[in-house]
């Protein structure tokens, strides 16, 4: 009755081996929520900034819906203040798999996808309006899928306002003031040759150096936004800032491809809509902080500058144009979002 090579207790025996090894597999898959049916998971998401930064609440209202909607059976933990590394590091650690979650700002995104760079060109948007045009249609949905070819996923964007010149050793109000100053700018931006483009001098340094660096003179000052500029305490050592906007550069929240691939389908959707749910609230949070930081700033007796942005447009005028002919796909992208109501 037996046909093949094998004799019965053989054949009995080898059978027994793949059930026993499908047993095993299911179980991973299952521990790793690779089921159909959606196994438990336990991910790490890392943060830089303070817990208390809109970046940050927002990361964990993504993680508490999460664990709420999947009664704890998707269990994300942050970690702010770099505890678990510096952004450029920590995206080292998700494209391995060591780390899986990070939200990370676009500009150094570019050294692992070079079209990010695009991001970083000087006042390609216009305003808020236009960005969040940009970021919510097309243009902004094939960023995020560039992100795979790095090993990455992209969930959501969140906002991080427009960037500005500060500096302890007297105020930037036209782009002449920054000949001879030295400005730390962020690793694998443009940033770096818009201000040599002005006249500048640039200096790339790890986030968590630049107090250190305004304090002892190693530069004389630093770019950001107005609530990350209260939230270090830059302002302490750089009282001068100009508000100039030379860039709106998003966030954006990843999740390594080796994790993503631990999850079913269902739950790959679901961490989609919970992810760009917290835009919403990350938004809101920023919105809030942004008033609440001018606010400080004032009290503090900084001195803020309206500039004339035009002056500044027509400075990096040439590099704008030169990054437009490189990138026309998104700066096509761009000028559509501008038509959008």
């Amino acid at each position: 009755m037996f046909r093949g090579n094998g004799s019965p207790d053989k054949r009995g025996s080898r059978l027994a081996a793949l059930l026993a090894a499908a047993a095993v597999l299911t179980l991973t898959l299952a521990g790793c929520g690779g089921s159909a049916a959606g196994g438990s998971i336990s991910w790490r998401l890392a943060e830089t900034h303070p817990r208390d930064y809109p970046t940050t609440q927002a990361d964990i209202w993504f993680a508490d819906q999460l664990r709420e909607r999947t009664d704890g059976r998707i269990d994300i933990k942050v970690f702010p203040d770099a505890q678990l590394g510096e952004e450029r590091d920590v995206m080292e650690q998700v494209k391995l798999g060591s780390v899986e979650m990070t939200r990370t700002n676009a500009n150094l995104v570019t050294e692992f996808v070079s079209s990010w760079e695009a991001f970083g060109i000087p006042y390609v948007f216009d305003d808020e309006q236009h960005f969040w045009n940009f970021l919510n249609g097309p243009g902004g949905e094939r960023k995020l899928e560039e992100l795979n070819q790095a090993g990455y996923v992209g969930l959501t964007y969140y906002d991080s306002g427009a960037r500005n010149f500060y500096t302890g050793s007297g105020p930037v109000e036209e782009p002449a003031d920054l000949h001879g100053q030295n400005i730390r700018v962020q690793p694998g931006s443009l940033t770096s040759e818009m201000i040599e483009t002005m006249g500048g001098s640039a200096t790339t340094m790890n986030f968590s150096e630049v107090y250190s660096g305004l304090e002892t003179g190693v530069i004389d000052g630093a770019e950001n936004n107005l609530p990350s500029y209260v939230s270090t305490g830059h302002y302490e050592v750089a009282d001068d800032i100009s508000l100039d906007e030379h860039q709106r550069v998003p966030e954006v929240l990843m999740v390594g491809q080796q994790a993503w691939n631990q999850l079913g389908e269902q739950d790959k959707e679901l961490v989609r809509e919970v992810a760009e749910e917290s835009t919403e609230v990350q938004r809101d949070l920023w919105k809030k902080e942004v008033e609440e930081a001018r606010t400080t700033l004032e009290q503090e007796g900084v001195t803020i500058h309206d500039v004339d942005t035009e002056k500044f447009r027509a400075a990096v005028s040439g590099m704008t144009e030169k990054y437009t002919e490189r990138f026309g796909e998104f700066t096509s992208a761009v000028d559509e979002a501008r038509k959008t109501d």
